[in-house]
């Protein structure tokens, strides 16, 4: 817990040393993520495999959702300003069609991730909207050239990803934390 919650990666790195790189890299397509695109070694406990921000919502929302992973809905509906619906989305409800990992496991996982936004690397979530339903991580690639955060409250996923479309760093002193994390909670405070 204690690990995660300061970001620190030695223990991740030896779970998927312990369980299998190719093991894990498998399990990352049950949450939505390309398995062509994590590497097959132990650099995959640090997320260098490549993403988006909407597959990284949709594994968040695996979390979110009891172990389901449901289609992310990026436009719930679209109304007229008189009123009137023009769109709106299906409702996507679990089943045991959907369920990816064991309800356990989506909350244990959740309430290690409560305890990031709780007293670690994102503690200033919880802090600043002042409620303790928060759950989410903060990453920060190699030489800075990204910083994200994922998290969810119930109901909504959100990630923030900050970057260059041309990688370069964004300085010595960014972070996830520093970075994407305010902007997500800016998000989430409405």
């Amino acid at each position: 817990k204690e690990a995660l919650k300061r970001s620190k990666n030695l223990v991740t790195i030896r779970l998927v040393q312990l369980l299998g790189a190719s093991a894990m890299r498998d399990w990352t397509a049950r949450f939505g993520f390309d398995v062509q695109r994590q590497p097959d070694n132990l650099t995959l406990a640090l997320g260098t495999g490549s993403t988006t921000p909407l597959q990284l919502a949709g594994a968040y929302g695996v979390l979110a959702n009891g172990g389901h992973l449901l289609p992310s809905t990026v436009i719930r509906r679209v109304a007229t300003a008189s009123g009137a619906v023009v769109f709106e989305a299906p409702a996507h409800v679990p089943d045991d069609a959907n369920q990816v990992t064991s309800a356990r496991n989506a909350f244990l996982t959740d309430t290690l991730l409560q305890e990031v936004t709780r007293a670690g690397t994102a503690a200033r979530a919880q802090a600043t909207l002042k409620r303790p339903d928060l759950y989410g991580k903060t990453g920060t690639t190699n030489d800075v050239v990204d910083a994200w955060f994922a998290g969810f409250q119930p109901g909504l996923v959100a990630v923030v990803w900050i970057g260059y479309d041309e990688p370069r760093s964004l300085g010595s002193h960014a972070s996830g934390g520093s970075l994407a994390l305010p902007a997500w909670i800016a998000f989430m405070g409405k």
